[in-house]
């Protein structure tokens, strides 16, 4: 009986001890947390106004503002090739001449039929005067010369038909065509583009076009000039929507002066659908949960969190539209382990932004 009383008190013992050490243990974690958690270090800006552009990116493509294939009219051979492919050539310009020599013999032979008609529809006027022919005769004499007329007008076209002349300025293409050889009616020699400016064509979502107007600013980059922007005005509004991509097509006008762009090209568009100034914060600040998108700002040595709504985007930075003043202070790193009332510091860094987040970058 002794025996289990002596179990007894050594177990009340032992338990008494083990919750003392405990106790002990929890005070010094206590003592040793001083009672608060550690600030944590961040980085903050100050939102800036800049000048911020509503942009619509498209794919597009180049075409010349003028461009035609340039063919033969007539059956010939070449004589005469005045085709330097990527010249520049003036309106008017002979660019090829066939054999002519039977054109200008058939023109020289109706120019005298028709020098005939006239002096024989003359002696029969001055005739009729004193009624030595009749007004029937008259009458077909002057039909003579009417018919002869209208043949020396179709021998001409024909002999103008053996030059090739540029229908207006521009870039010689590619040719194949020698000098001596016959070429058929309609044989293609080469193709001519104006190169000065060039015509820029894509399409535009359905739901833009209440914001789309002529001489809306329009860039252009292309991945053959890397960093490049080249830039043009809208000119053109398509009539339809196009029912299968629910998209307008529309047409603007690039600069081209130094001749670098081709017909044909691959571009990427950003037309600029309104243009102004706005308060803009880096886009790594912004954080998002679901369908809301927040900041957290530094209020007094503590993180206060702040929604948000954001506009138009532009490379490393993010418009603010409501949510936030320029005298805020907003928490750019280590936000992802923040929550509302945390302590923080204020780090001083030139590195908390990225400088490759402000590169110039474009849509594609």
């Amino acid at each position: 009986m002794w025996k289990q009383w002596v179990i007894a008190i050594v177990l009340v013992v032992a338990v008494a001890a083990g919750a003392a050490i405990y106790t002990g243990l929890e005070q010094d974690a206590e003592d040793q947390g001083g009672g608060e958690a550690q600030a944590s270090g961040v980085n903050v800006i100050t939102p800036e106004r800049q000048q911020v552009r509503d942009d619509v990116g498209a794919v597009a493509s180049l075409q010349a503002l003028n461009a035609v294939e340039l063919t033969t009219e007539v059956s010939g051979r070449v004589i005469e090739i005045n085709l330097a492919p990527g010249a520049q050539v003036p309106q008017g310009a002979v660019l090829l001449r066939l054999d002519d020599r039977q054109a200008r013999a058939d023109l020289a032979v109706i120019e005298a039929q028709l020098s005939d008609a006239r002096r024989q529809f003359e002696r029969a006027q001055r005739l009729r005067a004193n009624n030595s022919v009749s007004q029937s005769q008259v009458d077909e004499l002057r039909t003579s010369v009417d018919v002869a007329m209208a043949q020396r007008q179709a021998a001409q076209v024909r002999l103008e038909n053996h030059r090739i002349e540029a229908p207006f300025a521009g870039v010689v293409g590619l040719s194949d065509v020698s000098i001596g050889a016959y070429l058929q009616a309609g044989t293609t020699i080469t193709t001519l583009d104006t190169s000065d400016r060039m015509e820029l064509s894509f399409a535009v979502p359905e739901r833009f076009i209440g914001q789309v107007r002529v001489g809306q600013m329009v860039r252009a980059t292309s991945p053959a000039f890397p960093g490049e922007s080249f830039e043009g005005e809208l000119i053109e509004l398509g009539s339809r929507i196009n029912e299968l991509s629910r998209t307008l097509t529309v047409r603007a006008l690039i600069d081209n002066a130094e001749g670098r762009l081709r017909p044909g090209q691959f571009m990427s568009a950003s037309l600029t659908l309104r243009e102004r100034e706005g308060l803009v914060v880096p886009e790594q600040a912004v954080m998002l949960r679901g369908d809301q998108k927040y900041v957290f700002v530094a209020d007094d040595g503590v993180a206060r969190r702040v929604s948000v709504q954001t506009g138009s985007r532009m490379p490393g930075m993010v418009e603010i539209v409501d949510g936030l003043s320029e005298e805020d202070q907003v928490i750019v790193t280590g936000q992802d382990r923040l929550s509302t009332g945390d302590r923080i510091r204020l780090l001083e860094s030139d590195l908390a932004i990225p400088e490759n987040r402000f590169i110039t970058s474009r849509e594609s």
